[in-house]
């Protein structure tokens, strides 16, 4: 599938869903008391869909796997500050929680180096690169591959497959 928006991407919306959760979860009275812990952590998950906004708005692709791996970051972020909270005392009232969240910032991040892989590995420059010309051309390979595989069908049924 192809999508026109970062909105319509599975980890723009996990990592928007997580932060809203995150948003919330950071009002429970245990981080009273503990410095900029919750505001670090809400802006750490805003980070992570942020920057795959941002990457996905810029138009190439050197651009977004950059900001992919800096929402990578910021999930690793956000995962330190869940891990770290093991050590903070008086919080066995949120392990549930925090366990819960470290599952789906590790999930966020392993779909963010997915992505970045398929990408580095795409011959595909970015949409500031495609021209009229480059979209003809990329039209036409299709065209010729649906041709291709519509002549192979026809070979198999004369072979009696």
């Amino acid at each position: 599938m192809k999508y026109e928006r970062f909105e319509q991407l599975p980890v723009w919306q996990d990592a928007a869903k997580l932060a809203a959760e995150l948003f919330t979860f950071c009002t429970h009275p245990v981080f009273r008391g503990k410095g900029d812990l919750a505001n670090q952590l809400q802006r750490a998950a805003l980070s992570i869909s942020n920057n795959i906004a941002e990457g996905f708005e810029r138009g190439t692709t050197k651009e977004l796997i950059s900001f992919l791996y800096y929402a990578r970051g910021s999930a690793g972020e956000v995962r330190s500050m869940l891990a770290m909270m093991d050590f903070v005392p008086n919080t066995d009232a949120i392990q549930k929680d925090i366990i819960k969240y470290r599952q789906t910032v590790e999930s966020i991040a392993r779909q963010l180096r997915g992505w970045a892989q398929s990408l580095q590995d795409s011959p595909i420059k970015g949409q500031k690169f495609l021209t009229a010309e480059s979209r003809e051309q990329e039209q036409r390979e299709k065209s010729r591959q649906a041709f291709l595989e519509q002549i192979e069908e026809m070979a198999k049924q004369s072979r009696g497959f």
